[in-house]
């Protein structure tokens, strides 16, 4: 029996790449599971992932499995041959990393000999970092002129029948000139800061360390509470680990002027939701989130924050 690729999430207008890929290598089989604990269930003989040696994941599939989290690492370690992750994504929160890199064992092709068995380190983990830097970038684009420009207020004002009614020139903003703070100068951020740049706006950043890829435009600031100061605009780029998680909170926020505008198409948790709730609702800033933001834990939170206008 040829090793499998299960495939947690189906893969649209690549079908035949991915039988010319696989053929006379690897078996693919898909997801049928409806819950974790069959998926689980299912690696052994007999199962229908008995022999998966690798693992396509999409975050669809958390619906019936749920994260790959360091129980389900555990769980696959023990009971499958399983030692490649290959995450549909630029992130990888939804799995945990360390769990795979810690989770080497030996299994053997045959009980008779050692000479037969097969060494694995742990569980290799891929993601595609760069696939959705220019959609990410140009999303956050729109999101900032929207806001600038009131366009979503118009919008709904339209379709409501108000038409002008509820505005106020002096909240409608010109980008040429306004200053753009982004935290995070990695492949989104840099892509959105050319862009933005050809209003032309004045775009400063700050990130661990000054980004030898960044153009004599770009200018790097000493920390985040500088970016806030100085920003009319700040955009989170930054990804959600331990160190990001509430990155953005009172303090920042309100280190921002008055009327700002956060954009945060990173990750939901890398700010302080009461704090932005507070935030939006004294009008202190303007909050755009973008979909990759909209993670079930969330929809409490986004619950809150559509009944808030801006």
């Amino acid at each position: 029996m040829l090793p499998r690729v299960l495939l947690c999430g189906e893969l649209e207008y690549v079908q035949d790449e991915l039988e010319g890929m696989f053929q006379g290598i690897a078996e693919v089989v898909h997801l049928v599971s409806e819950s974790r604990s069959h998926f689980l269930s299912s690696f052994g003989p007999g199962g229908p992932y008995e022999g998966t040696v690798a693992v396509y994941r999409h975050n669809k599939s958390s619906e019936f499995i749920g994260k790959f989290d360091a129980s389900l690492i555990h769980a696959l370690a023990d009971t499958s041959m399983v030692r490649w992750i290959a995450h549909n994504g630029g992130g990888y929160d939804e799995i945990d990393v360390q769990a795979c890199k810690e989770r080497g064992n030996v299994r053997s092709r045959s009980e008779s000999t050692v000479a037969n068995c097969v060494f694995a380190p742990g569980i290799m983990v891929s993601n595609t970092p760069r696939a959705n830097e220019d959609a990410t970038a140009t999303a956050t684009l729109y999101l900032m002129l929207s806001c600038l420009r009131q366009f979503s207020m118009a919008e709904r004002s339209l379709r409501s029948g108000t038409w002008r009614k509820p505005y106020n020139a002096a909240q409608i903003h010109d980008v040429t000139g306004r200053t753009l703070g982004i935290l995070g100068l990695g492949g989104i951020g840099l892509r959105f800061a050319h862009l933005a740049h050809a209003f032309p706006m004045r775009i400063i950043y700050f990130s661990r360390r000054k980004a030898e890829s960044a153009p004599d435009w770009c200018e790097y600031v000493s920390s985040i509470e500088e970016l806030c100061k100085q920003a009319d605009v700040l955009s989170l780029h930054v990804p959600l680990n331990q160190s990001t998680v509430g990155m953005i909170g009172e303090k920042e926020i309100r280190t921002l002027r008055r009327g700002s505008i956060l954009l945060n198409t990173s990750r939901g948790r890398i700010v302080d939701q009461e704090a932005v709730i507070r935030a939006l609702e004294d009008g202190h800033v303007t909050l755009l989130l973008s979909s990759c933001c909209l993670f079930s834990q969330l929809s409490a939170f986004i619950s809150r924050l559509g009944c808030i206008p801006r």
